[in-house]
């Protein structure tokens, strides 16, 4: 650790260095800058760099390695275990680095590292372009992409990391690095779902799709034909086109025009089929989910930007999630998730979700480390309430719900989806035979596990 007065020092002449601004604690401004999506993430960082480029991310990574300072990287804050916080670190806040640049005739776009989903997804939207994104608009597209990446069209184009043609990263040495398939291809290689153990992504490239007309059916069922909604939904997306997608999921009723008043605050299960094309193409595969009975329902074209918002949350809640990838959706499994519904935190905005994979993400490429890739099904309870009081019965829902799903457990995991859940557990999200392979690539870019506020990989 630097003395006081190198570390005043230093401090001062990165304020006059940046474009962007720094906070340190007594600041106006350091506490809004150090609040992150979830509300139960509290930490004292000793420097926010708010970068405005990559210059002045190269220079923040130089100040924090001369103080000796580990190094938190913040994009869109959703991290439920808050990696964008350190205590006692630096944090490099790429908010103000959110450009997004599409060419069309290429089918690509290049993306800065502080950029949102909605950043992303609104940018290519005018051209009928579309790349996989995650499932709510806030999220960070740099954490989201290196982490594996799924979402409603990851079964149309697969995973938003098997999108990825090129990054620009800044290292641990606070050295400008390129990585794409032929130049740095080991790197490369570890950052389709290593995350950020490897530097700071300032940039990456992703491949686009042509997605012209996307459709939803957003049905609302009473509770108890949960078990008959999840069976309809298994047999509509198993037998359906690669341009089907969606979810199953319980959650509060939303005070939406659409929702009956009476649902309004109470569990009710939603099934949302999501489909990369046409109304009339949707009609067809949701023939069998609109004939249950339904209370409330909406089907018809919707631009994908909208849908991407439709379960965003705002910040400043509590959070946990998890998720459990099983071998299949057996019947018995089906009893069990709904069942566990009967008990989760209501009236909040916690949701029971139910994802279903295939598709190009079980058709995608097996060597990158995302081993989730081949389970058919993904279960992800994800809690969110307001009230510190109910955090106990929160967290063990979450837990429970994991439990309930273990017996048919793949044993991988997305990483996205989890806060601390121990090393096995990320052992678990990078795949076992591909461990000694990313520690070699972190002990290449980073040996002094400089960034560690994440799903951390060791140096060998």
């Amino acid at each position: 650790m630097a003395s006081l007065s190198k570390a005043g020092a230093a401090l001062t002449a990165l304020r006059e260095d940046l474009v962007g601004d720094v906070f340190a604690p007594g600041d106006p401004g350091y506490d809004e800058a150090r609040t992150v999506f979830n509300a139960m993430i509290d930490r004292r960082p000793a420097v926010i760099a708010q970068c405005a480029n990559v210059a002045d991310v190269v220079r923040a990574v130089r100040f924090g390695r001369d103080l000796d300072l580990h190094i938190a990287v913040r994009g869109g804050g959703h991290s439920v275990a808050g990696a964008a916080l350190g205590d006692g670190a630096l944090v490099v806040d790429l908010r103000r680095m959110h450009d997004v640049t599409v060419a069309p005739a290429a089918e690509a776009v290049r993306v800065e590292g502080g950029a949102t989903m909605s950043h992303l997804d609104r940018a290519a939207q005018p051209y009928g372009l579309a790349t996989t994104g995650g499932r709510a608009s806030t999220t960070g597209v740099g954490g989201f992409v290196l982490g594996g990446g799924t979402g409603w069209l990851a079964r149309a184009f697969g995973l938003a990391v098997d999108n990825l043609l090129g990054i620009e990263l800044v290292t641990a040495d606070a050295e400008r690095v390129h990585a794409n398939a032929d130049e740095n291809p080991e790197l490369f290689w570890a950052l389709h779902g290593g995350g950020g153990n490897f530097g700071i992504a300032t940039a990456l490239t992703l491949r686009l799709h042509e997605l012209p007309e996307f459709s939803i059916a957003l049905l609302l069922y009473l509770p108890h034909l949960g078990p008959d909604v999840v069976r309809v939904f298994r047999e509509v997306v198993g037998g359906g086109p690669d341009e089907v997608g969606g979810a199953v999921l319980y959650l509060t009723g939303p005070p939406e025009e659409f929702v009956p008043p009476e649902l309004v605050g109470k569990l009710v299960c939603a099934g949302l089929l999501t489909y990369a094309g046409g109304e009339d193409g949707l009609r067809g595969l949701a023939e069998p989910l609109l004939a249950l009975p339904h209370e409330a329902e909406i089907v018809g074209p919707m631009p994908y930007a909208d849908v991407q918002c439709m379960l965003d949350d705002p910040p400043g809640r509590r959070n946990h999630w998890s998720a459990e990838y099983v071998t299949g959706l057996p019947d018995e499994l089906v009893e069990v998730y709904c069942t566990r519904a009967e008990n989760m935190p209501v009236p909040t905005s916690t949701q029971h979700l139910l994802f279903p994979q295939g598709g190009a993400i079980a058709a995608g490429p097996h060597e990158y480390p995302v081993p989730y890739r081949d389970a058919p099904w993904a279960l992800h309870p994800f809690a969110v309430w307001q009230d510190p009081a109910d955090d106990e019965r929160a967290i063990a829902w979450v837990r429970e719900v994991r439990a309930d799903a273990r017996p048919w457990s793949t044993g991988a995991v997305n990483l996205n989806f989890i806060g601390e859940e121990g090393s096995e557990r990320v052992r678990a999200g990078l795949g076992e035979g591909n461990l000694l392979r990313l520690e070699k690539v972190k002990r290449a870019y980073d040996p002094d596990n400089v960034f560690r506020f994440n799903h951390n990989i060791r140096p060998v």
